[in-house]
């Protein structure tokens, strides 16, 4: 079992590198068009990331045609594509090709500013939204480096060689699995850390709360941390704009936390709050959202799987 683990570790590697490299030595516009066609042959495949997709869209747009549910679900195939080869390029990308490629919203940054010039730890609240991993990476690149939290891949090969592109202009990888002594360092120190909010999540770990009016396990993490440390909450994703030709760094006003002095209440609270404002941006942009994750997986006690 032993040697077979490795094998398969080394042909995934192999695969994935080839993948990457090959699309990374292609000029821009022809690696993006090659991860669009990708993400377009994805959505004409039948298999479980598409029901799982016509799911979650039947869940958050009951009352929306079945035409326009394709609509989202083709479009976030097609987000993942260009995320695909948008990542390809990044191993070249400079801070000049970058400002070219990323446009701030003044909204947004004069929020952070103000957290920045009070030294307090800001948390950017964002999800699999649009270009997640440009985000962070044009972020450090731009403005200065960040920490993130981030489950490892299972094949360790692969996470070095994507953990390498992610950590170029001096971003810093945290594992979620031992990620409270350290987040809560960076936070105390006035640092940013970026978390992914969107994904389903286990009882141990979450709590319930509203996401398109459907309950959805919801990490805890995040409450935590910012009731713990006051530090300035928020959200943010990176959207392709396709009338401008760029990415859009989106920032919505700060989260207010809620404090009412009962420990669980306010962690349960402030979580939907914050689900509340993921779910906002998602609705700005939902054709650049993961649907095909089972953001409902996790079920109150009694109810039934909503994907069987």
């Amino acid at each position: 079992m032993a040697k077979h683990g490795k094998l398969q570790i080394a042909l995934e590697y192999a695969v994935a590198r080839t993948i990457l490299f090959g699309m990374g030595i292609l000029p821009r516009p022809v690696a993006i068009g090659v991860g669009v066609t990708i993400g377009r042959l994805g959505y004409l495949l039948p298999g479980h990331l598409r029901r799982t997709g016509e799911r979650n869209l039947e869940i958050a747009f009951p009352d929306m045609t079945v035409a326009d549910r394709r609509r989202l679900l083709r479009g976030c195939f097609e987000s993942l594509g260009r995320l695909l080869g948008e990542f390809s390029q990044l191993p070249r990308a400079t801070p000049e090709k970058l400002r070219q490629l990323i446009e701030y919203d003044e909204v947004g940054l004069a929020h952070l500013r103000e957290a920045e010039k009070n030294k307090r730890g800001v948390i950017f609240l964002t999800g699999h939204l649009g270009a997640w991993e440009l985000h962070s990476f044009g972020w450090s690149a731009l403005e200065y480096p960040l920490s993130f939290l981030v489950r490892p891949l299972d094949n360790p090969r692969i996470e070095e060689m994507i953990e390498r592109v992610r950590t170029k202009y001096g971003n810093r990888a945290i594992d979620k699995q031992s990620a409270a002594r350290q987040s809560l360092r960076v936070l105390r120190e006035g640092g940013t850390l970026g978390i992914l909010s969107d994904l389903n999540t286990q009882t141990r770990e979450g709590v319930f709360v509203p996401f398109f009016g459907k309950l959805a396990c919801t990490t805890a993490g995040i409450a935590t941390l910012a009731l713990k440390t006051d530090a300035v909450v928020i959200p943010t994703c990176a959207v392709w704009d396709k009338k401008r030709k760029r990415y859009f760094f989106h920032g919505d006003p700060p989260v207010e936390l809620v404090r009412t002095g009962d420990h669980n209440k306010d962690i349960e609270v402030n979580t939907a709050r914050f689900a509340a404002a993921v779910e906002r941006m998602v609705r700005l942009y939902p054709d650049q959202w993961l649907w095909i994750h089972k953001r409902w997986k996790t079920r109150p006690p009694g109810e039934a799987d909503v994907y069987q």
